[in-house]
């Protein structure tokens, strides 16, 4: 099923949503105010919650003892707050991929890498962006699309007022959305010259997934679509992430194509996605989503990790 910006209805106004759009209508407001604030209010927001997520500070902690176990206990903490500054920060960096102005937009971002979007535009090419869960994915899915709009995959939201917010903000400067099961829509895509935004980094359970190196864990499950997608004629593998700047504003890296991708093995070509993964994440660790369950799916014989 392919979702374009959905259309307003009254169903989406009934009164069980009026919280929700005062919510969503604070947060087009506070995300006018400047930069700074907007930062530091997110990092406050983020360390307040923090003692009330404890299930989620758990899996983080857990996470980062698994995937960086050579860091000290104290180093661990301490990356473990600032990502929890991050998740505070991410709520109003949602808010700013959805509702800022393409020149606000374009004055705090910067473009690293452009030439290889050119280069297999001008081949016609298909490109399957190769991303991750960064705290930052929507600013991510934003900035892609006002330097070469493309249709995100992503899981339709349960909330249809939500799932309305997202579609829309995400297709302010991309083409559609695409539910992560339609692998026919994907396909369509690719062999159609357009990019394909695809972050297979999560842990989706066994099926179609095989175990390979990520971080310091050998068995992380992995699925296999990257390589299944890039084997689309004509299509390419581009890295693309955006990370915060130390200094104030974004990066959008944007990778030269992997070489000799897919190789037809899967293990190979698992292990290679999740090496490049890796190596955007260690550029800002604290950025990452680490509160998912990334290492839940463990082979037959090896404990559950959580």
């Amino acid at each position: 099923m392919t979702a374009v910006a959905r259309r307003l209805n009254a169903a989406l106004f009934h009164p069980r949503y009026w919280l929700l759009w005062l919510g969503l209508l604070l947060l087009r407001l506070v995300v006018q105010l400047p930069f700074t604030w907007l930062m530091a209010l997110g990092a406050g927001l983020g360390r307040l919650a923090m003692p009330l997520m404890g299930a989620r500070v758990r899996i983080a902690r857990r996470n980062l003892a698994l995937a960086l176990p050579e860091l000290d206990e104290a180093a661990r903490e301490a990356l473990l707050k600032e990502n929890f500054a991050n998740v505070g920060r991410a709520i109003l960096e949602t808010g700013m991929a959805w509702y800022w102005s393409d020149g606000r937009m374009r004055r705090w971002m910067q473009v690293e890498g452009l030439e290889h979007l050119q280069a297999a535009q001008q081949q016609g090419q298909g490109i399957l962006l190769l991303s991750a869960h960064f705290l930052t994915l929507e600013l991510n899915a934003r900035m892609i699309g006002l330097v070469r709009p493309a249709v995100g995959v992503y899981r339709p939201n349960r909330n249809p007022v939500l799932e309305y917010a997202q579609v829309t903000g995400r297709c302010r400067s991309n083409k559609a959305m695409l539910d992560r099961k339609d692998v026919k829509g994907m396909v369509k895509t690719l062999r159609a010259g357009d990019a394909l935004w695809y972050a297979p980094d999560h842990d989706y359970g066994p099926h179609a997934s095989v175990f390979v190196p990520f971080f310091a864990v050998a068995q992380a499950a992995t699925i296999t679509g990257t390589a299944t997608l890039a084997r689309v004629k004509n299509t390419v593998v581009v890295p693309c992430f955006t990370l915060r700047q130390p200094q104030g504003g974004y990066r959008l890296v944007l990778g030269a194509p992997l070489a000799d991708y897919p190789s037809g093995d899967d293990q190979a070509d698992a292990a290679a996605s999740n090496r490049v993964i890796e190596a955007a994440i260690r550029q800002a660790p604290a950025q990452y989503m680490w509160l998912h369950r990334r290492f839940k799916t463990t082979p037959p014989g090896v404990p559950y990790r959580y």
